[in-house]
């Protein structure tokens, strides 16, 4: 089914973890991965098995961005307009596709994550990385301009002097840097990195999917929406939560004073 990704499966199908697996080109991005990718997404994003959704990286990256020789293998920079193409064909659904996917999903930064590669981490609802990672927006090293969602969410994450600052200079962050600045949410020690990853990842996969994918949906919406407008958003999606078999069982457990057991429906 994937001939660049490497999927597993765990906690009986609740947990999906697609790792790029090209680790000879410290998982560079092409066509055919960006595409798995966005298949994969989507995929678990309507199985209501699947609670919770990963990304992650095999060998020493977590992601070096775009494979620039398959980018030029479509033709003439100039004549073709071949970086376009590669950016409204296969990045912005893959994002899109992150950003609308109803379940949460999670980057695994295993190592470097470089250009697009940094970006694909970062527009992760949620971004854990080892000690030794790094993120740098290397797009200005080749005379490029921040995509993969980049020049929308670097300025919301860190304000304009700081996405300016690393847009401009491609500037090599450490995990530590990026947690601080409020670009991941967790760093681990490398070597205790997938135990507490996976901890992390078991818990939200046992928790309220369509709660947490209304949360998202409610969060997405925000940065477009007036203090009126995201108030009726509230509204409108808590009834939605209030609805669900497990807003009822949350609410039986309190009163029971047990453990919920939710179902994700």
């Amino acid at each position: 089914m994937y001939t660049q990704l490497d999927i597993e499966t765990h906690l009986g199908g609740k947990l999906q973890i697609a790792f790029l697996n090209q680790p000879e080109t410290y998982n560079s991005l092409n066509k055919t991965s960006l595409t798995e990718l966005k298949k994969f997404v989507h995929e678990c994003s309507i199985d209501d098995n699947v609670r919770c959704i990963a990304i992650s990286g095999r060998g020493k990256a977590f992601c070096s961005g775009q494979n620039l020789k398959d980018a030029l293998s479509l033709g003439d920079p100039e004549e073709d307009r071949i970086i376009q193409r590669m950016v409204i064909d296969y990045y912005n659904p893959l994002v899109k596709e992150i950003a609308n996917a109803k379940k949460p999903v999670i980057s695994l930064v295993n190592g470097p994550a470089v250009g697009a590669g940094a970006m694909l981490a970062l527009i992760c609802d949620i971004s854990l990385a080892t000690e030794s990672a790094y993120f740098s927006q290397a797009f200005v090293n080749i005379g490029l301009i921040p995509d993969t969602g980049g020049t929308y969410w670097l300025p919301k994450l860190l304000g304009r002097q700081q996405a300016n600052y690393l847009a401009f200079t491609g500037k090599k962050l450490s995990a530590a840097e990026a947690k601080s600045l409020g670009l991941i949410a967790d760093v681990f020690e490398d070597e205790n990195f997938m135990v507490n990853a996976m901890g992390i990842l078991e818990q939200i996969s046992n928790l309220p999917t369509r709660a947490i994918a209304l949360t998202k949906k409610a969060f997405n919406e925000s940065y477009e929406n007036s203090l009126g407008q995201q108030l009726d958003v509230e509204g409108i999606l808590q009834q939605e939560a209030a609805e669900t078999e497990d807003f009822r069982e949350g609410v039986s457990a309190f009163l029971e004073k047990r453990k919920p057991n939710y179902k994700g429906k």
